[in-house]
């Protein structure tokens, strides 16, 4: 079975009491070979507008698209560039996915480091996932932000980032760039939560190609995104930091580069 890269939520749990403005049909993508796919393009802007549409794609990893999902990809969408954030087992384990060989550059960018991980201590009610989504930005800050900055630096084609699974890596940064340019707190923790309603179809998916059985719905359930999780992990940026934008500003990404990535994403019509 495909490795899910971080550890479980420690309660099952969907969506949660947000809004889910994002609920809407023509944001999911769908592919052969994928399961949690979705465009960032159109979550709300504060002020008026939307994301936009065709520049940033999330998904899960790549190995198992088909032909027709690759030349999707490369047609159709214009992926131009791919931000992979798993580590170098992973890579080992799933292989780099058809794009690597389809015209399309790929940017490695571990979140984790391969051996000797600390997690900040947080006191014994925060939730586990939380001091693991806050060691990404402490372990692996500069690739965090080059992430960021890949987005913004493209001036065409479309960007598709990825994990293994879809949800905690991708989902830390697809928050950090939708709070930069002005998405509404609560959109934002909506989109990771949405990954929540495609865990199922990704156990089976993993399931099916290892010739394993579906785990028990328990233990499918602990692996579900959870709002508290991403709203406790943006309070404390808050509360550290000062908000998503003075993280990465402290952290290297200049005034220009948030200019571009504000440029690149915010349709003021949408």
């Amino acid at each position: 079975m495909s490795p899910v890269a971080e550890p479980p939520a420690t309660a099952p749990g969907c969506l949660g009491s947000v809004t889910v403005t994002d609920l809407v049909p023509d944001r999911w993508l769908t592919f052969d070979g994928l399961a949690n796919a979705r465009d960032v393009g159109g979550l709300p802007l504060e002020g008026g507008g939307r994301v936009r549409a065709g520049v940033l794609l999330r998904t899960e990893s790549l190995e198992g698209l088909s032909r027709a999902d690759v030349a999707r990809l490369t047609g159709e969408l214009d992926v131009v560039q791919v931000l992979d954030l798993r580590k170098d087992e992973e890579l080992v384990i799933s292989g780099a996915g058809a794009l690597a060989g389809a015209g399309v550059t790929v940017h490695r960018l571990s979140f984790i480091p391969d051996a000797g991980r600390g997690l900040p201590e947080l006191g014994d009610d925060a939730d586990p996932l939380v001091a693991h989504y806050l060691a990404y930005l402490g372990d692996r800050g500069a690739n965090v932000v080059t992430g960021v900055r890949r987005i913004a630096e493209r001036e065409t084609g479309a960007t598709v980032v990825h994990c293994a699974a879809g949800k905690d890596r991708t989902g830390v940064l697809v928050a950090l760039v939708c709070s930069a340019i002005g998405v509404p707190r609560a959109e934002v923790v909506a989109d990771y939560a949405l990954s929540a309603t495609r865990i199922d179809a990704l156990f089976r998916r993993w399931t099916t190609a290892a010739g394993q059985p579906m785990p028990a719905a328990e233990e499918i359930d602990r692996h579900r995104p959870r709002a508290e999780v991403m709203e406790a992990f943006l309070r404390l940026l808050d509360e550290r930091h000062g908000g998503p934008v003075r993280w990465l500003q402290e952290h290297g990404l200049t005034d220009d580069e948030l200019t571009a990535l504000r440029s690149r994403l915010r349709d003021e019509n949408g």
